[in-house]
């Protein structure tokens, strides 16, 4: 005799998440920018937490929707605050004083050159997400061109308060999408506004890729 067994799993859509994770590690690290707070040894916690730890919990998450944006944005952002974060550490002696002595932070720059790259194209597929993420990307971006200029040494002063003004919009957006996010999924209905797609490179009515999704279903039998 046979038994079946049906096991249904339901995915919640996990951008009210990660973007809680961006909004408080940009929040904390712009202060450091601003000079409110000194030294990064506490923005380090919140950087391998927040920052790293919940948007990869929301990039796997992500990756049951068969969300290719919604994995890639953060998973990407996941492992570079993984990176900032050790960065800053040996930076700070953890990791002995030889690899403190050999740290160039001109190597910062290169990641930031990098990763506003990678926010370049993010940017343009986030146009046919929602404008609340558009905006958080281009944000990123400015972000990113403040921190790689400044690493440099390029115009410090004025390349440095770009990247934490950068930095603290990024968060008040973030909080913002991430309370849009639970709040209409909560009340089932429209309560904070994320913006339609541009709809300039496809029909946004169409297999819209948008981080704003229903829960998934997952069923699984056992024979």
């Amino acid at each position: 005799m046979s038994q079946n067994n049906h096991v249904k799993i339901e995915v919640a859509d996990p951008s009210a998440l990660g973007l809680l994770g961006l909004a408080i590690v940009t929040f904390v690290a712009s202060a450091n920018k601003f000079g409110i707070v000194s030294g990064v040894s506490l923005v380090i916690p919140w950087a391998i937490f927040l920052g790293a730890f919940v948007q990869l919990i929301a990039c796997l998450n992500d990756i049951k929707h068969g969300n290719v944006f919604g994995t890639t944005a953060f998973g990407g952002y996941a492992f570079f605050w993984f990176g900032m974060a050790m960065g800053w550490m040996i930076q700070l002696g953890v990791f002995g004083e030889t690899m403190k002595a050999a740290a160039d932070p001109k190597a910062f720059g290169f990641v930031f050159l990098g990763y506003l790259i990678f926010t370049l194209y993010m940017t343009i597929g986030s146009i046919e997400t929602n404008k609340t993420l558009l905006i958080i990307f281009i944000l990123i971006d400015f972000l990113f061109i403040g921190l790689a200029l400044s690493s440099f040494g390029i115009a410090y002063h004025y390349t440095h308060m770009l990247a934490a003004i950068s930095e603290l919009l990024i968060a008040l957006m973030s909080f913002y999408g991430s309370a849009a996010n639970v709040l209409n999924k909560t009340f089932g209905r429209e309560f904070l506004p994320l913006g339609k797609p541009l709809g300039i490179f496809r029909n946004s009515e169409r297999n819209n890729i948008q981080l704003d999704k229903s829960p998934i279903s997952v069923e699984i039998f056992n024979k």
